[in-house]
């Protein structure tokens, strides 16, 4: 995640994208990037989500995010557990299996872990998420 993001020419990548790189392929130890999903087409979109909370000033539990496809194909996603603060921005380093050109909505999720906190309200202030290169 420390190369993210990619340079305007995109990331060069692995595969069958390696021909959209060929002033790196002469270069020695070049770096290449193949992100991989567990399931067919194992293709994956690294994205970086930056939440920003709001409601209650601090309380445990976590925070996923859902992403939904045209195709009705839904991928969740932790970004944050443990203790939760509404002063602190959570930021993370995520390899979406949706791709973004097909992504329809993404949800925003949280668990508390503490049952008495019923009345307890947690949501986003703000959810920015930034693509790396097409892939």
């Amino acid at each position: 995640g420390d190369c993210f993001p990619c340079p305007l020419e995109g990331c060069p990548m692995m595969g069958h994208y390696a021909d959209r790189f060929p002033d790196k392929l002469k270069r020695e130890d070049q770096k290449y990037f193949l992100n991989t999903a567990a399931d067919e087409p194992f293709a994956t979109w690294r994205q970086k989500v930056f939440i920003k909370l709001s409601g209650v000033k601090k309380t445990r539990g976590d925070i996923n995010l859902v992403f939904y496809d045209t195709l009705g194909h839904t991928k969740e996603y932790e970004i944050a557990n443990g203790h939760l603060s509404q002063d602190e921005v959570y930021t993370k380093y995520i390899d979406v299996e949706i791709n973004p050109k097909n992504t329809t909505k993404i949800e925003f999720l949280w668990n508390k872990a503490i049952l008495p906190l019923l009345w307890a309200r947690l949501g986003a202030e703000s959810v920015n998420i930034i693509h790396g290169a097409d892939g």
